[in-house]
This record gives C-alpha cells, sequence and structure tokens, in this order.
C-alpha cells in the first residue's frame, strides 16, 4: 500500500461533516431516519442499533466508516452506490482503534509530507504510488495491479520480501525510532498518527492475508513505537494517544506471532500490552490484552488459565458499555471451559455468550473487533464443541461460518474451512471432509497461517485410513505436495 499522506489527527481540527450523508436523509428527522435503518437492517437480516445520535455522529463526520454490519444496511438503502458515493471515508484508512482524541484526519502539511516521503525513499526505497479508487468489493485494494501482483507473489514464495516489506516499510517507524533513541525533540502528534497507521495496515493485511508473512517485519514499528514512548510526549493527549497505539501494537504483532504459531512471543507481546493498559489505567486496552491472552492459553493447552484470563477481561470490560465485546470474552471462556472438558460450563458461557451477541453491536464496540459478526461466533462455537468431541455439531457451526463469513476476511474463510474438515473427519465423513479440505488448499495460495495449515495436517493424518475412499486421494496428493511449515 501506499504510504499515508495524511497528517494523524489534531485535537483543534473538528471533524468533517458528512454533508452526503445528510442530504440523504432529506427531510426526515435523525430519529425517523434511524427507524428506517433499522427497518432495512431486518429486512437483510441484520440487527443494528441505530438511533438519532448515531446517526447524528455520522453527519458530524465522528463516523468516518461504518462498521461491516452498517455497511451492508446502508448499501442495501440505496442501491447502486458505494461507502465513498455516501460520503464515508475508504474502510482501509479507519480500519484499527480511533485516535483517542476522536478528531478527523485532518489535510496533510506539504513540507512535512515532502520530507517524510523523502525520508521513506532513504530508508526502504518504497516510494508511495498512486492510489486506485476505491473499490466497495474489496476494502483492502492494493495501490495499483501491479504491486498486489507482487504482494500476491512474496506471499506465495515465502521468501525475504513479503507483503510486511511492501506494506510496513513507507510507514517511516524505523526513523522515528532512531531518533527516539537520540530525541532532539520529544514526540508529536505525527508519531502517534503513524504508529495508529502502523497498526491499521497490520491488521488489514492480517485479514486478508494471515500472519506468517508479516510477523518479522512487524517486530520494527513496535521496537520503534516503544523508543517513542521513551522520548516522551510534548502533550499529555499526545502520550495518551502513544501509549494506547503501542498497547494495540503489541496486541497486534503479538496476534501475528500466535497465528504463525510462534507461542512464546505471543505471550511476551500480550504481557507487554497488559503492562501498558496497567501503566496508563486503560481499562478498554488491559479487555483487549487478556482476551487475546485467553484465545493464546486455549490454544496453547492452557485451558484453565484461558479461563481465568476471559474472566478478567470481562471485569475490566464491564465499565466499556460494549455487550458484543462481553460476548466474545464469554465466547473466550466458553473456549477455555471446553478445553477442561467441563460441558456444562461451556454451555453456560456459550448461552451467555448468544444472549449478549443479540442485543447487537453499539457505537460502544472497540474498532478491533471489526472481525467479530455472527460467522466469528458460529466459528468460536464450532471450536467449543470440537474440543468436546461433538464432531456433528462442530461441523454444523463451522459450515454456518463459513457461509456467514464477509468475503474480506480470507483468513477466516480458510479457517472455518479448516475447522469444517477437521471436524468432518473426525466424525466419520471422510468424503465432506476432503471437499473442504480442497476449498482450503484453494486459498492457501493467498493465505499465509500456520495455524490454519496445522489444522489441515491433522485432518490429513486422520483421513489416511480413508486414502482410497473417493475424493479423499485427491485431497492427500495435494497436502503432500504443500511446502513444509517450519
Amino acid at each position: 500500500m501506499a504510504s499515508s499522506t495524511v497528517t494523524p489527527p489534531q485535537p483543534d481540527r473538528p471533524p468533517r461533516p458528512n454533508l452526503v450523508f445528510r442530504q440523504l436523509r432529506g427531510r426526515r428527522s435523525p430519529a425517523e431516519f434511524a427507524a428506517a435503518v433499522r427497518r432495512a437492517a431486518r429486512e437483510i437480516g441484520e440487527r443494528v442499533s441505530c438511533d438519532a445520535r448515531y446517526v447524528g455522529r455520522v453527519e458530524t463526520g465522528e463516523i468516518r466508516c461504518p462498521n461491516y454490519a452498517y455497511e451492508r444496511v446502508f448499501l442495501h438503502m440505496f442501491p447502486g452506490r458505494t461507502l465513498t458515493d455516501l460520503g464515508f471515508a475508504p474502510r482501509s484508512s479507519v480500519r484499527g482503534r480511533h485516535a483517542r482524541t476522536g478528531a478527523a484526519t485532518a489535510p496533510a502539511d506539504p513540507a512535512r509530507t515532502a520530507a517524510a516521503q523523502a525520508g521513506r525513499a532513504d530508508a526502504g526505497r518504497a516510494a508511495a504510488a498512486p492510489v486506485r479508487p476505491y473499490d466497495p468489493g474489496n476494502p483492502y485494494t492494493h495501490d495499483d495491479h501491479e504491486e498486489s501482483d507482487v504482494l500476491r507473489r512474496a506471499f506465495m514464495r515465502g521468501g525475504t520480501v513479503t507483503v510486511a516489506a511492501a506494506s510496513l516499510g513507507p510507514l517511516g517507524l524505523a526513523l522515528d525510532a532512531a531518533a527516539a533513541e537520540h530525541p532532539v525533540r520529544r514526540c508529536g502528534a505525527s508519531d502517534a498518527g503513524a504508529l495508529e497507521e502502523a497498526v491499521r495496515q497490520i491488521r488489514l493485511l492480517d485479514d486478508r492475508h494471515g500472519a506468517d508473512g508479516l510477523y518479522r517485519r512487524a517486530a520494527a514499528p513496535l521496537r520503534a513505537a516503544y523508543a517513542l514512548l521513551d522520548a516522551g510526549a510534548m502533550r499529555q493527549a499526545t502520550a495518551d494517544r502513544l501509549y494506547a497505539g503501542a498497547g494495540e501494537l503489541a496486541l497486534s504483532v503479538g496476534w501475528l506471532a500466535h497465528d504463525s504459531g510462534r507461542f512464546d512471543d505471543a505471550r511476551s507481546h500480550y504481557a507487554e500490552a497488559l503492562a501498558t493498559a496497567r501503566m496508563t489505567g486503560d481499562a478498554a486496552l488491559e479487555a483487549h490484552a487478556f482476551c487475546n491472552t485467553a484465545f493464546l492459553a486455549r490454544d496453547a493447552g492452557r485451558p484453565r488459565e484461558a479461563v481465568r484470563a476471559a474472566q478478567a477481561a470481562q471485569r475490566a470490560a464491564r465499565g466499556l458499555g460494549s455487550t458484543r465485546l462481553m460476548s466474545l470474552l464469554a465466547l473466550r471462556e466458553a473456549g477455555g471451559w471446553a478445553g477442561l472438558a467441563d460441558r456444562v460450563g461451556c454451555e453456560q458461557a456459550l448461552a451467555r455468550a448468544q444472549a449478549l451477541f443479540d442485543r447487537g453491536p453499539s457505537d460502544a464496540d472497540p474498532d478491533w473487533m471489526s472481525f467479530y459478526g455472527e460467522a466469528e461466533a458460529e466459528g468460536l462455537e464450532a471450536q467449543c464443541w470440537s474440543s468436546l468431541g461433538d464432531w456433528p455439531r462442530a461441523a454444523r457451526h463451522a459450515r454456518r461460518a463459513v457461509e456467514l463469513q464477509d468475503p474480506h476476511f480470507t483468513r477466516n474463510i480458510a479457517l472455518y474451512s479448516a475447522e469444517l474438515a477437521d471436524d468432518h473427519a473426525r466424525g466419520g465423513r471422510p468424503d465432506a471432509a476432503a471437499a473442504a479440505g480442497l476449498r482450503v488448499l484453494d486459498l492457501l495460495g493467498e493465505v499465509q497461517s500456520t495455524r490454519v495449515q496445522r489444522m489441515l495436517a491433522g485432518t490429513a493424518r486422520v483421513l489416511l485410513p480413508h486414502r482410497r475412499t473417493r475424493g479423499v486421494a485427491a485431497f492427500l496428493e495435494r497436502h503432500a505436495a504443500l511446502p513444509r511449515t517450519a
């Protein structure tokens, strides 16, 4: 992706109003328009908690881009239009945690932009390319077709030139780190903005491609982030943004380590984020850190730790007002109970998660939770039933997850399909397992995730006794030709 030519939010500049959306509301009051949004949502099976306040936040520009549920509703209400046609910013510009100031992005200073671009060219020889018009069918649009091909080939090779090098290089954080080690000035809003941009880009690339090609490169911006913290900030508001951004970046890098099978590294990064949250009294960051820790503990075979970390996350999140976050944390707890073979505890946590999920999204939902919709909820429940050995039930939820998943989250489609293949294999349905496994193999040219590949390897081992069964041989042959993960 091209580097941003936009300076980070400035607290003294108001958001840019969304005049297009205001015009579309017409003569209806905000409350009347909110009711129309809720009706449109019901027409397509979505649930949104739209009210007059939400409409006002959109029109004033405070909400620069809606979440995926609202996006589907708005595009249903105004067919033939894209998000940008409705006055919103491209999703790629807002994926990640909002700046704590809540301000909108301001125009760039030409001198600062030119200097930053020159420095980035010297450091990484990654000059920004012209930006293609936003494609609503793919919010992770690369800057041009040529770069997209380069990034895809880099993932397929798995060599030293990775997507991360191409996409994270332009951020210039390595230069900032060097400056922070020998500071001649204290950090300002531009440093906080670069940090927030690093988080956004990592999450965008991970959603699409998985973690393996990103992890090592993403560690450099994290080191830079903590060097910036050591340098100090000119204003308290900037310091708060730096600490929050560094914590979120540690969680993002920790997730890349987690998904690529580096559990010890992931644990260290999550602990670092938790320490940052505790130092600054940031309950939202603390809940996020415990949430990731619970997920890691479950995957690493420490289910009791998973339960306790999920419960700690729920305590931290109680005052944040997000029922969707509490739903996700209940699912993390359910995964721990399932790992302990405690069916009653698991079912109770699953019921609580479903009840909380059914209350719908809200403005209090953290931006990092954009992945958590009905598909993810189904996928996590599938994992619980799989841990409990209820293969048919697990397969039903995994299949539902695949069917519901937004196509932008390619890595998650591969993950749910791998879960489905394994559930079918262990449940005595080798043909169905092989068919699902072949769909995963079709995605592995675009997705690199050690977690997915290890799941697929387990499925292949289960299917070996059925290698003469129709369809299984084709899957086993293609799987055997895959490069082996380290």
